[in-house]
């Protein structure tokens, strides 16, 4: 049994968190997500409470006993371990206080049998009076979600540069395969294929570069400012000294925020992390709207590249394969950008001097940036890396091509090349024979000036 301020409640013999836990768990149930399914978001909480006990530490505010003990709790969590013992529900009241108290409770019974007491003894290593010293959940929760969002980011960084280095390898491999463009829908001039797939590519280079330009706003942290900024409760020193050593366990270039009162109550960050994150989930559902564009039919379709076959895909039509893995990404895109709704919602009503509604900020962006990642892996892996070219579909259709006669206008004129491709409609001729046979050019000449020449630049993601 472990009393709290409104009374006592049961605590599993077995388990390192505490009443408060038991309390929060009791309370919210909402999504049935534990802290748990965010890894990043528990080891970043830990990384805090280390650079806190660091600085506790190297002020007196703790003693080095104790301050070894919570920093070896802390190592432990970092390491992997433990992590089912961060069981509350990510959707929370209270501004992430329980998560707070979630992990000064196991933090402070791991650095009690690190001393070689029973769990519980918190006379000797409290959960608020040490693992807490100097610190208030609305400096400890924000910056922990900085941390997590941060190091999210940088598998999604790596996954979206993967995927837009393959889409230029296609690029090169499809320079060839000359093809028609369309514009809303319909017939335009000729393009290469390989344009095509070196145009994703670099387009998701760009958001490389604009997710990289959010990241060092997630550094700039607020630790030190305790409840609203003011710096109520820590030691002189503290807050310097947090930083420095949170900045040295994490290899970060992190930095106090200007104003601590500002820093508390803003949100701005997660969300222009949240804006961006939409930007790359809506660039990517558009090329997987094409992708199964381009991919359609295979008979009645557009039929212009052929998509890896991953699975059947009717149990009533026999043969029938789906593209199934860019409807996954669609729907992934969509969750994204229902999440940037839900995140500006919570960042337009925190009220005053702190935002309770961090949780589902917090939640809402890791889960994107994990479907995302994972995303963007499968769309490389087994869809992108494998697509192959409808060669000769192709190139029966720019022979018919009226759009291309547009490449003859400075060449014949206007007036003659809408003749021509009025009569290239009517009769389905070939355009180049076409323009011989009216004399404008020879038919060589035509050939030659109909066909795009390929522009493929070297790209680098991010570059």
């Amino acid at each position: 049994m472990e009393c709290d301020s409104l009374g006592t409640l049961p605590v599993p013999a077995d388990a390192y968190w505490g009443v408060h836990t038991a309390r929060a768990l009791e309370n919210f149930q909402a999504s049935g997500i534990p802290l748990a399914a965010h890894p990043s978001l528990v080891q970043a909480l830990a990384m805090v409470k280390r650079a806190a006990a660091r600085a506790n530490g190297e002020i007196g505010a703790l003693e080095p006993d104790t301050a070894g003990a919570i920093e070896a709790a802390c190592q432990a969590i970092e390491a992997g371990r433990h992590h089912q013992e961060f069981p509350v529900d990510v959707i929370q009241g209270g501004a992430g206080t329980s998560t707070n108290m979630n992990a000064n409770e196991v933090i402070a019974n791991l650095a009690l049998e690190h001393l070689g007491f029973e769990r519980g003894r918190y006379d000797v290593v409290s959960p608020l009076d040490h693992v807490n010293r100097c610190q208030s959940t609305n400096d400890v929760y924000p910056t922990a979600l900085r941390l997590a969002v941060s190091t999210a980011l940088g598998g999604l960084l790596a996954e979206l540069a993967s995927l837009a280095d393959t889409f230029a390898a296609k690029g090169d491999e499809f320079a060839h395969v000359v093809k028609v463009g369309r514009t809303q829908l319909q017939d335009a001039v000729p393009m290469t294929l390989g344009q095509e797939f070196a145009a994703f590519g670099v387009t998701l280079g760009e958001d490389v570069a604009r997710i990289r330009e959010a990241l060092p706003l997630l550094h700039e942290i607020s630790l030190g400012a305790t409840a609203i900024g003011t710096g109520i409760t820590t030691e002189p020193g503290y807050a310097e000294a947090a930083v420095r050593h949170l900045a040295a366990l994490t290899g970060l270039d992190l930095k106090p925020a200007f104003d601590l009162v500002e820093a508390t109550s803003d949100t701005g960050a997660f969300l222009l992390v949240s804006g961006v994150l939409k930007r790359s989930a809506i660039k990517l559902s558009k090329i997987c709207n094409d992708l199964r564009l381009l991919s359609s039919g295979p008979q009645s379709g557009l039929a212009e590249i052929v998509l890896p076959p991953r699975q059947a895909g009717s149990s009533i039509m026999p043969g029938k394969v789906n593209p199934v893995i860019p409807e996954m990404f669609n729907q992934i895109c969509y969750a994204v950008a229902g999440a940037d709704v839900s995140i500006t919602m919570a960042a337009e009503n925190g009220q005053l001097q702190l935002n309770a509604f961090e949780p589902l900020m917090g939640h809402l962006l890791l889960t994107s940036i994990q479907w995302l990642t994972r995303g963007c892996s499968a769309l490389r892996s087994h869809c992108v890396a494998g697509i192959t070219a409808n060669e000769e579909h192709l190139a029966r259709q720019v022979a018919r091509s009226v759009g291309s006669v547009t490449a003859l206008t400075p060449y014949i004129g206007y007036t003659a090349a809408a003749r021509i491709a009025k009569q290239a409609l009517e009769t389905g001729a070939d355009v180049a024979d076409l323009v011989a046979q009216a004399g404008l050019l020879d038919r060589d000449q035509a050939t030659k000036l109909l066909r795009p020449e390929p522009r493929n630049p070297s790209f680098v993601a991010g570059g």
